[in-house]
């Protein structure tokens, strides 16, 4: 029996898998059906490594694979690559901090459509957009609200706005948002620990703050994960589950991020995710 797959794959980056990773294959057409049908088949196809050689080697891959499909290939990869290491890495300020716990985050990127999830959310900070939308203040007045997709902020201020039945892309930008931060660009983000107002000798109050803490993103990440698993979009999306896990795993979700930025990033981070890394956040 084969294990079912969600994720939709594009015929190009179907192609290039195959490509890569069965070259001499007689039957592409058998492989291109299990990859969209059995979980397990995928993994493995996508986690081989023929095909992470290709990604890594093409200066210019994202013309020939989707985004979802890149981010994709480097999880499959770390997961790999974690069940060899012994801790992960906590960012606090300038230092790095072990933490001995690779074993859940093994078991978290082991759950169903979690790392396809991921994958789907990075994909997504490659374009970053900024709008300006006409909100009803009253009757017969608007007001012009300027928010962009990057900025928590704005974006909790914004869905407050917005008809209940199509809040559900709101809360799952915000939660996202504040995974990717913290897992990508952890560096945009303060730990709280030990910032007080030394005029005053007590903390510097949220108002005041230049930045956003870890605490607070994980707080809000968590919040937002949860509105979203309870958004009827999400029951019809069949991504409850998923949501559930973002939301109680939040610092298990953000270390294969965090791996994959440092390990096969690295200084084109910047240009991958242009728009996110100069983000006011």
């Amino acid at each position: 029996m084969t294990s079912q797959t969600h994720g939709w794959i594009p015929d190009k980056d179907l192609d290039f898998i195959i490509d890569a990773a069965a070259p001499s294959s007689d039957s592409p057409g058998r492989l291109r059906r299990l990859l969209g049908e059995d979980a397990e088949f995928r993994a493995a196809m996508v986690g081989d490594d023929g095909l992470f050689e290709r990604v890594m080697n093409d200066e210019e891959i994202f013309l020939h694979v989707s985004p979802s499909l890149y981010f994709e290939v480097l999880l499959r990869r770390a997961h790999r690559e974690l069940q060899t290491e012994t801790y992960t890495i906590e960012r606090s300020g300038r230092e790095s901090i072990p933490v001995f716990d690779t074993d859940d985050v093994l078991e978290f990127m082991k759950r169903p459509q979690i790392i396809e999830y991921l994958a789907s959310m990075l994909a997504s900070f490659t374009r970053i957009q900024s709008y300006v939308v006409p909100v009803r203040v009253r009757k017969g007045i608007r007001r012009r609200i300027r928010y962009d997709d990057m900025d928590v902020d704005s974006l909790v201020r914004f869905v407050a706005t917005v008809d209940p039945v199509e809040r559900f892309g709101y809360y799952k930008r915000i939660a996202d948002v504040c995974l990717f931060v913290t897992g990508v660009f952890p560096d945009h983000a303060q730990r709280s620990h030990g910032r007080t107002d030394k005029g005053r000798g007590g903390v510097v109050p949220r108002s005041l703050r230049l930045r956003r803490t870890l605490e607070d993103y994980e707080r809000d990440g968590r919040k937002f994960y949860g509105m979203t698993q309870n958004h009827p979009t999400a029951r019809t999306l069949e991504l409850t589950d998923v949501f559930a896990s973002l939301k109680s795993e939040f610092p298990a979700a953000r270390k294969p991020l965090t791996f994959i930025a440092t390990r096969y990033l690295h200084a084109s981070k910047q240009n991958v995710f242009g728009g996110a890394s100069s983000s006011g956040e």
